[in-house]
């Protein structure tokens, strides 16, 4: 692979690359985000880190075109460098935080008072001027929140709501009345599963709150150990496996005078809480059925707690959530999704306001009448939009690219991953309708990868599969055949392929740059082609995906003749990791070596939310966990397997693993395993993290060494 001069030079050239990934975090160290206007869209808050290797974020403030740094953790006392609550530790797991210092902030409703956590202790500073100052707690700080107007912070301690003025007068809104209940957190599966990352929201006249309650009693332990230290006891971590209860999860009113109220409605059939709120027509929660095929926005009366049935969605397969929706206008309309065939529509007042083949992403935010999302007309692009009535949809977004945004005063910041990487570029009003008009830009301080992707977009095979084909800088084409390292997801929630630079396309040029036809496809189950594609692995998550990647690697080598598929590895992670080892598995004929990380091989130690959406109830539908679970196919492997996990993974356990090796082992199939002691589900630290990317490529070098077509 490495014979000519022009290779040996390419190769030393993207050695560094492995270090430089990791001492990134993937590229997200110095990249603006968590943004926030003001009310008049002058000003813009966000967090940023000091550097692209620099991991500690701080807290800025842009206006008029200048930059203004409102919190340095170095500055202050308790800065961050302390131990985190575990509560704070997992809500950062769950959101895939690799930074540390000002992670994450909330603002009042004018953007003035903003209140942040450090290790556990409480901050806070205002906008304009003036030092960042402590504010007393009663415990460990979670998920601070300031009312909107300014003059509380509400926050979580311990398993309990609080709420502090600004002097340090503290009250206890509500107390845990045990290890198992939380006030004001969200759940494994709100969190993991259906992306709601909090669990308490502010009345707008600041005197009540909307309060979730969680009691994990029900849900069955699991118990992570660290193998590493036998001397440090288990954690017990409360999972609710496919097929078992889930935590039970009510809702009631507070008030800072001590008043509680409970939120009434039928939750033997709707177990779940995917989304609340509380706007100026009052609070509102939508709760789902456990077969996820009903979902429900109900309207909250805050004197009584009793709630009446707003619009009800149903799907024969499941109900896709939609993030940020429900919303309601200024008017009181209801902004919701609605599926129809092959499009997702935006609904406003019950009214669709998108054509059909533009795929509703997500609703950004209401400010009036006017509705800012991200939708998708191209499955390599997802744009920002504004509707607002009388004008129709406008797209906010230029160029290439996958964008989200946030809106406010005419203001809308874009955030997205272009081709030239990330950007943040702040629109102001009025200029949305001049495409000449320059951006404002906010400054990203993320480093240039060494490598630079090089992408063929490619349409594949009769399902029009999007894909993108990556081969080595020093490759000329009809010199000779280059072994194929099929790079893929593949699964629900996630694209790969797109005209953009995110850090899987430079780790799969990485890859080309070794020596490999780099082949990474989105295929059927993955989002913004539409509910339809998206519902084809309704019962069957594994036989699509794989005949996807097997089309879509034949139809590449009719566009490049240059791949050998004779030699044909597959690698990847979580989803991607059980795409790898079944391909491996079912189809040897295809597939000569694979690396699978993190794969969940048997469906049924999965979540609830996430593996029945597409499953059904593992009692009622056997059949679906047996088809698409690895375990019970281990006397299949004929090929190469590497199975690496993290041995503190609370999200894909390692007895995924763990358990398929033993059913491999027991049948007598050869393979390797490569644990990672104390690593999540992301591996966090940077060495392994470097050194993974070496030990896949040798591993699959190795592997596919010496085959032929007789092989």
């Amino acid at each position: 692979m490495d014979s000519s001069a022009r290779n040996v030079e390419h190769t030393v050239n993207s050695a560094a690359f492995p270090r430089q990934f990791a001492r990134t975090r993937r590229f997200s160290l110095g990249v603006p985000r968590q943004f926030t206007v003001s009310p008049d869209g002058s000003r813009v808050l966000f967090v940023r880190t000091g550097s692209g290797t620099d991991p500690v974020g701080r807290l800025w403030q842009y206006e008029d075109g200048k930059e203004q740094l409102l919190a340095d953790p170095a500055l202050l006392v308790g800065n961050g460098s302390g131990e985190v609550p575990e509560e704070e530790r997992l809500r950062r797991e769950r959101a895939r935080e690799r930074s540390v210092g000002v992670v994450s902030y909330a603002t009042d409703d004018a953007a003035r008072l903003v209140a942040f956590a450090l290790s556990g202790a409480l901050w806070a500073v205002r906008t304009d001027g003036g030092a960042p100052f402590s504010v007393p707690a009663a415990g460990p700080v979670v998920d601070p929140r300031p009312s909107p107007d300014g003059r509380h912070v509400a926050y979580v301690s311990r398993r309990c709501l609080h709420v502090v003025d600004l002097a340090g007068a503290d009250r206890q809104l509500a107390r845990a009345e045990g290890p198992e209940v939380s006030y004001g957190l969200a759940e494994y599966v709100a969190a993991e599963s259906m992306h709601r990352m909090r669990g308490y929201w502010w009345a707008p006249d600041s005197r009540h709150l909307l309060v979730a309650r969680v009691d994990t009693g029900p849900v069955e332990r699991r118990y992570l150990a660290d193998p590493a230290d036998p001397t440090k006891p288990p954690r017990a971590v409360p999972y609710p496996a496919a097929g078992t209860p889930n935590a039970e999860v009510t809702v009631q009113l507070r008030s800072l005078d001590g008043g509680r109220i409970d939120v009434r409605w039928d939750r033997k059939a709707y177990e779940y809480l995917v989304a609340a709120g509380w706007d100026a027509q009052g609070p509102f929660l939508t709760v789902q059925s456990r077969d996820q095929r009903i979902l429900r926005t109900l309207s909250v009366d805050p004197a009584t707690g009793a709630t009446e049935l707003r619009h009800e969605r149903t799907d024969p397969a499941w109900v896709e959530i939609v993030h940020g929706t429900p919303a309601r206008t200024a008017s009181g309309d209801l902004v919701l999704p609605e599926d129809d065939g092959d499009t997702r529509y935006l609904t406003v007042g019950g009214r669709r306001v998108t054509p059909r083949g533009m795929q509703l992403c997500e609703v950004l935010g209401v400010e009036g009448e006017q509705v800012l999302f991200t939708a998708s007309e191209d499955p390599l692009e997802t744009h920002v939009w504004r509707h607002e009535p009388g004008r129709g949809n406008r797209r906010l977004s230029r160029g290439p690219g996958r964008f989200t945004g946030v809106g406010r005063g005419g203001t809308v910041v874009l955030a997205g991953v272009t081709p030239r990487g990330a950007e943040a570029r702040v629109l102001r009003a009025g200029s949305e309708t001049d495409q000449d008009a320059p951006y404002q830009v906010i400054r990203s301080l993320a480093e240039e990868p060494s490598v630079t992707p090089r992408p063929r977009h490619l349409t594949l095979g009769e399902r029009q599969l999007r894909g993108a084909l990556f081969l080595p800088s020093w490759h000329e084409e009809g010199t000779g055949k280059l072994p194929v390292l099929l790079d893929p997801y593949g699964g629900p929630g996630m694209q790969q392929v797109g005209r953009a630079r995110g850090w899987p396309t430079c780790v799969s040029q990485w890859f080309a740059e070794q020596g490999f036809a780099v082949l990474v496809v989105d295929g059927r189950g993955t989002p913004n082609r539409g509910p339809a594609w998206e519902k084809t692995i309704h019962g069957d998550q594994l036989t699509p995906a794989l005949e996807d990647q097997i089309d879509a690697l034949r139809a590449a080598a009719g566009h490049c003749g240059d791949l050998d598929l004779a030699r044909v590895a597959i690698r990847g992670w979580s989803f991607g990791g059980f795409l790898a080892a079944g391909a491996v598995l079912h189809h040897p004929d295809v597939f000569h070596a694979a690396v699978a990380g993190a794969p969940p091989t048997d469906m049924r130690l999965y979540d609830t939310h996430w593996k029945e959406r597409f499953l059904g109830h593992p009692d009622e539908q056997p059949e679906n966990y047996a088809r698409c679970s690895l375990i019970g196919h281990g006397h299949l492997l004929s090929r190469p397997l590497l199975l690496v996990h993290g041995l503190a993974d609370d999200n894909v356990a390692a007895a995924h693993t763990l358990r398929f090796s033993a059913e491999l082992l027991a049948a007598g199939k050869p393979h390797s395993v490569l644990p990672l002691p104390g690593a999540t589900h992301l591996p966090a630290d940077d060495a392994v993290n470097e050194q993974l990317l070496f030990f896949q490529r040798d591993f699959l070098r190795e592997a596919l060494n010496g085959r032929t077509e007789e092989d």
